[in-house]
């Protein structure tokens, strides 16, 4: 038989000269006389040459060990949650929040949640077979919950070596990617996880499934405990500009965890997160929890009103000295106490604190107090203040409404235009794509390989420009003391828009109008929505503005900015 495969292969031995070859299993020829081995390999061109049976039994040897591979690790639903908030909570990390976010508070918020929901951290867990779970009977033991589910609380750190070394391995195990599988044919032939048919069908009342925009109200509910310099606002802006992973978040999973079928519903994201979703399911899930009061905010936090209106002024481009006016409104309507700004979820609440949107709602109050905002008043004072400017230059210039809003306008156009554009071509598609089962691997594969290759030739040919850099995190989206072209009013006075009576300064304002809520006619009696058409176009673009900064709608602050009014 070898002498037939080897009768075209007429070449010298380089150790004996022989001519005299064979074959080797892995297809090399060898030298029958001293056995050397060479580097040729014995060239197929069709099938049928493979007629040995020790060949045909290695290449079926090694599509077994592929097929095998393909079923991968045996993982749960929760666990692929568990991978998605420990590389949210590192890019926190690496935007400077304390390490305490995800070493202390999100672990526990994470166990807290697997023991209520009877996923880990309890005797008989849900889709448990034989007292079989997500948790193995050492790890319950070595976490101390084998026993009947019971909180843990929030305040329980270990103190002593041997319990913080316990603590150290149990973290490890819970928050860490490092999770051990072990190779299981039981899948669900549904689904690349064990429990996604069954995650799916679950229906139990009071418990609270997990979702995608679920693991940004467990981030912010943990930057809220740890009261960071960080608004929900802010993680929003953050996850739109790819700083914390979100969107295709699964194409970071480990090649082993398989995903496909009916996982594709809890892991696929196909918009962007909207504020109210996240903030009601933060509010959801903290009441889940059963957590305590969270930590005091003080006047000394970042979530303080007073702080946080500093930032959006200083962002917005107006003047210094509002900052004293939005603090005596704040004290005022007294909604910068202590008990007041605290999240509760205990206690019940006539409204929760939206810190971010509350600040900007302030603003809009103060704004509307200096210059009325009803496409006159303003108008008018800055006429005066643009006289003021231009007889006397010595002093600090006025502050001129008219000057602010050309200026602002024109950037925020830009601002959005960009926003849109960015959006509207945005790749929701991921470069490892969704496919329902694993016999659809290959066609969805070959289909996206296409894609992509189409999408690299028409960029080529639409624009050549190269792609434009990742933005830097910051704080600030307008930051208007590095830009020369424009005009920065931090510095300006407010003098001729304020007049002195008495002892105290007060507006050369003396009008103001209420924001009147309408309810519907139907006997829900609920608030109608924002219409742009029943307010003044002033009013309209400050709206605007600041909804664009946050993120929100324009609706959402307007109510934000009646309840302000009411209280005064």
């Amino acid at each position: 038989m070898d002498t037939e495969e080897t009768r075209d292969f007429n070449e010298r031995c380089t150790q004996c000269a022989a001519v005299s070859w064979g074959i080797t299993d892995e297809g090399t020829y060898y030298c029958t006389s001293c056995l050397n081995v060479t580097e040729r390999h014995k060239e197929v061109e069709s099938i049928v040459d493979f007629t040995p049976n020790t060949k045909i039994q290695a290449i079926n040897r090694g599509l077994k060990k592929k097929r095998k591979l393909e079923k991968g690790w045996e993982w749960y639903i929760c666990e692929g949650f568990q991978y998605i908030l420990y590389q949210q909570a590192e890019a926190l990390l690496s935007l400077g929040v304390c390490p305490k976010l995800k070493d202390e508070v999100l672990h526990n918020f994470w166990k807290r949640y697997l023991q209520k929901s009877k996923q880990a951290y309890c005797r008989r867990p849900i889709y448990s077979n034989d007292n079989k779970s997500v948790a193995s009977d050492s790890y319950l033991s070595l976490s101390g919950l084998d026993s009947e589910p019971e909180l843990l609380s929030i305040h329980s750190y270990p103190f002593s070596e041997s319990e913080a070394e316990s603590h150290s391995e149990v973290s490890d195990r819970l928050i860490l990617p490092n999770i051990k599988f072990t190779h299981s044919e039981t899948t669900s032939v549904c689904s690349g996880s064990v429990d996604g048919v069954e995650y799916s069908r679950q229906k139990e009342k009071g418990i609270l499934k997990m979702t995608m925009p679920m693991t940004l109200a467990f981030c912010y509910l943990s930057l809220l405990w740890q009261r960071e310099a960080i608004t929900l606002s802010d993680l929003l802006r953050f996850v739109e500009d790819g700083h914390i992973p979100y969107i295709n978040i699964h194409q970071n999973f480990p090649e082993e965890m398989k995903l496909y079928g009916r996982d594709i519903k809890f892991f696929a994201t196909e918009s962007w997160p909207v504020y109210e979703d996240i903030y009601e399911k933060m509010i959801e899930l903290a009441k889940f929890l059963d957590l305590p009061r969270f930590p005091d905010v003080t006047e000394n936090c970042f979530l303080h009103p007073n702080m946080l209106c500093m930032k959006y002024l200083m962002e917005a481009n107006l003047p210094d000295e509002m900052n004293s006016l939005t603090c005596q409104v704040i004290r005022m309507i007294g909604i910068g106490e202590v008990n007041f700004l605290t999240f509760d979820p205990i206690t019940e609440k006539t409204r929760t604190v939206k810190y971010d949107v509350q600040a900007v709602a302030i603003i809009i109050v103060v704004l509307k107090l200096l210059f009325l905002l009803n496409d006159n008043v303003e108008w008018s004072l800055s006429s005066l203040a643009q006289e003021n400017n231009e007889n006397n230059q010595k002093d600090r210039p006025c502050f001129d409404f008219r000057k602010w809003y050309q200026i602002l306008k024109k950037v925020i156009d830009e601002k959005q235009q960009k926003q849109e554009e960015f959006r509207a071509k945005y790749q929701w598609k991921s470069e490892k794509p969704f496919y329902y089962s694993s016999g659809d691997r290959s066609v969805v594969y070959k289909r996206r390989r296409m894609v992509v290759n189409l999408q690299k030739q028409f960029s080529i040919l639409v624009d050549s420009a190269s792609n434009p850099e990742k933005k830097k995190p910051s704080s600030f989206q307008l930051n208007w003391t590095e830009d020369q072209n424009t005009t920065c009013f931090h510095g300006h006075s407010l003098e001729k828009i304020l007049q002195k009576k008495g002892k105290s300064l007060t507006t050369l304002n003396s009008l103001y109008w209420l924001s009147t809520q309408k309810f519907c006619k139907s006997y829900c009696k609920h608030v109608t929505t924002y219409e742009e058409s029943n307010f003044s176009m002033s009013y309209q673009f400050v709206l605007n503005f600041f909804s664009f900064l946050l993120r929100i709608k324009a609706s959402l602050l307007h109510e934000e900015e009646m309840s302000a009014t009411e209280v005064t």
